[in-house]
C-alpha cells in the first residue's frame, strides 16, 4: 500500500503564532483517518496544507506523490473532493445547477449529477433554488459536490453537521463503500461516537502538536485505560464479590442483577474466567475505552482526570 498523503516535520506559523508544530503523518491509500482536536488545535490548517491553499513554513507536504502547490496541482485538484465546515453556494442557483456548474469545471458527465441527486435524496428538490434549502439539504448538496469526480482523496470537515440520523447513517455507509473502492478519506469531526466504527486510524491534535496517532487498538494499548465489564445473571441472594480476585478491580457496582466492574486491562482474562465459572452468569459484555475517552485522555496529556 502506497502513501496518499505525507506530512514530514511540517510547521506553520502565522505572524509569530505557531498553528502547527513539527507534524509528521503518513496516510495510506484507501484508509479513513479521523483528524481530531479542539478548535484551534490545527485541524483546519492541516487540511489547508493538504489542499495546497497555504504553504508550510517548514517541512514538506506530498499528496498522491506530488506537492499540492507544485506543477501538478491542477491535475491533483481533479482527483480530490473537499467539503468545508461551512458550506456556501450561489443562493439563486438550483441544486441541479450547482452540481452541473462544478461538473463542467471538472469535466464530468451530467449523468453523474443525476446519480448524486438521487443518492443524497435531493432529486425532488433539484430544481429549487438553494436559498430555499434547509441546513441538512445544503450539507447533502455539499457532499454530492465533493463526490462528483469519484475522488481518490476526500477531505471532509464536520460533514455530518445538519444531517438527521438516517442521513448520517447513509453518509457513513457511503464512506465505507468509497474506502472499499480505494478512496482515501480524511475526516475532521467533533461527533466522536459517530465516526468511531468507521475510522482506520485517528490523529489527535492539540495546540498544533500531534498528541496521538494510530488505530484505536494502538491507542488503547498505549493509554492502558481500564476496561468496563457488565455481567448480568440470576443471583437470588445477590452476587458475592468474594468470588472475584480483588487485584485488578478498580470499582464494583451491583444493582438489578447486573454487575459492573472497572478493571485493569491486563486482568481481563483472569476476571473473565472467574465470572464464566459462576453458574448464575447469563450474559457478559466487555467495553474498551471509547474514542471519546481516548480523546479526553490524550488531550489531558495522558491524564485520566481522576485523582
Amino acid at each position: 500500500m502506497s502513501a496518499c498523503i505525507e506530512l514530514n516535520q511540517v510547521g506553520k506559523t502565522y505572524a509569530g503564532v505557531t498553528a502547527l508544530d513539527e507534524l509528521s503523518l503518513t496516510i495510506e491509500r484507501g484508509e479513513i483517518v479521523g483528524l481530531l482536536g479542539h478548535n484551534g488545535a490545527g485541524k483546519t490548517t492541516t487540511i489547508k496544507l493538504i489542499l495546497g491553499v497555504i504553504a508550510p513554513t517548514r517541512g514538506s507536504v506530498t499528496v498522491l506523490g506530488y506537492s499540492p502547490r507544485g506543477k501538478q496541482s491542477k491535475s491533483l485538484r481533479l482527483q480530490w473532493g473537499y467539503l468545508p465546515e461551512s458550506v456556501g453556494f450561489y443562493e439563486q442557483l438550483t441544486g441541479r445547477e450547482v452540481l452541473e456548474y462544478f461538473a463542467r469545471l471538472k469535466r464530468i458527465d451530467r449523468a453523474r449529477v443525476r446519480q448524486l441527486l438521487e443518492q443524497f435524496t435531493l432529486a425532488q428538490a433539484a430544481d429549487r433554488r438553494v436559498k430555499t434549502y434547509s441546513k441538512g439539504m445544503r450539507q447533502r448538496l455539499g457532499l454530492a459536490q465533493a463526490l462528483l469526480s469519484s475522488p481518490k482523496l476526500l477531505l471532509l470537515d464536520e460533514p455530518t453537521v445538519g444531517l438527521d440520523p438516517i442521513a448520517t447513517r447513509d453518509f457513513f455507509l457511503t464512506l465505507d463503500e468509497l474506502r472499499r473502492q480505494g478512496t482515501t478519506i480524511v475526516l475532521s469531526s467533533h461527533v466522536l461516537p459517530g465516526i468511531e466504527q468507521h475510522v482506520d486510524r485517528v490523529a489527535i491534535l492539540d495546540s498544533g502538536r500531534l498528541r496521538a496517532w494510530g488505530t484505536l487498538d494502538d491507542l488503547r494499548r498505549e493509554a492502558a485505560l481500564p476496561l468496563t465489564i457488565r455481567a448480568r445473571g440470576n443471583w437470588p441472594d445477590g452476587f458475592d464479590p468474594d468470588h472475584l480476585p480483588h487485584a485488578g478491580i478498580s470499582s464494583y457496582q451491583y444493582a438489578d442483577n447486573t454487575l459492573t466492574l472497572t478493571i485493569k486491562r491486563e486482568k481481563k482474562l483472569t476476571i473473565m474466567r472467574e465470572l464464566l465459572a459462576d453458574k448464575g452468569i447469563e450474559d457478559i459484555d466487555v467495553q474498551a475505552p471509547s474514542l471519546e475517552t481516548l480523546y479526553t485522555y490524550y488531550n489531558n496529556g495522558g491524564d485520566t482526570g481522576h485523582a
